[in-house]
């Protein structure tokens, strides 16, 4: 009886890939921790811790609000008190409103004047040519509601000194040759302590102050300021900077070639 041939059908291996997968698999088989594991909850979520503890909450509002990313907002958070004090008598402070005057000074440096007066450059006055920290310190920093007739108490004194950094980014343009516009919220009846108070300060030779007046009375401030700064345009000038604290100094239309926004966590007016 002959024996059947043997089986001349080739034989089949594993692929190396194949191979690793498999032990990969009885590994995590064997394991009782997955090698992958999912998270019901982003492993992210220290939002709560972050939310009680003022000093982190407190610097992200900060950030937020001068980001503009907290929208209107009517007075500083009881709890960030403390923080916007210490920062606003700060080093941090003054070095932030310095880095913002670097940045306008080089943008400046490269603008090319025309030399007939044309260029321009305009300012707020408030928090960013002077300063009133005096009256805010003893008024909560902001954490208290704004009150109107104290500070206009503390307008008609005179004495808000000047931001230096700003002072020098201004002594600098009107070297430059740029013409200057002061364009505030304040009120046309507060023009002579206005104009006595930034002379006080050091400021001299600008152009124009620029006031609300008895029409502008209830606009918001972007459309009053975009306002004023469409009629400069229309006189023939062209602004290459604005500085001011607030975004509504800055935002709107008629708007500077480039806008530099100060510090201001004290206050924020639409």
């Amino acid at each position: 009886m002959d024996l059947p041939a043997p089986s001349m059908a080739p034989r089949r291996f594993l692929s190396p890939l194949l191979l690793l997968l498999l032990l990969v698999s009885l590994a995590s088989a064997s394991s009782s921790q997955p090698l992958i594991r999912l998270y019901s909850k982003p492993p992210f979520a220290g939002d709560r811790k972050v939310l009680k503890d003022d000093g982190l909450y407190c610097e992200s509002w900060r950030l937020a609000v001068e980001t503009n990313n907290a929208g209107s907002w009517d007075q500083v958070p009881p709890r960030c008190e403390q923080l916007v004090a210490a920062y606003m008598s700060s080093d941090r402070y003054a070095s932030d409103s310095a880095i913002v005057a670097n940045y306008s000074s080089e943008f400046a440096r490269a603008v090319e004047i025309a030399g007939d007066g044309s260029d321009a450059w305009v300012f707020d006055i408030d928090e960013t040519l002077l300063s009133n920290l005096p009256y805010y310190e003893a008024h909560g920093f902001g954490s208290e509601v704004f009150d109107e007739n104290s500070f206009d108490g503390w307008v008609d004194l005179a004495e808000a000194p000047a931001l230096p950094s700003s002072f020098s980014l201004y002594k600098e343009l009107q070297q430059l040759g740029f013409t200057i516009f002061l364009l505030t919220g304040r009120s046309e009846h507060q023009r002579n302590v206005t104009e006595t108070n930034l002379l006080y300060a050091g400021y001299s030779d600008w152009k124009r102050l620029i006031l609300r007046n008895a029409t502008d009375q209830g606009k918001p401030a972007t459309v009053y300021k975009s306002e004023k700064r469409s009629e400069l345009e229309s006189q023939g000038y062209t602004i290459h900077g604005s500085s001011g604290d607030q975004w509504s100094d800055l935002l709107g239309f008629a708007i500077a070639k480039r806008s530099f926004k100060l510090p201001n966590p004290m206050y924020y007016i639409s």
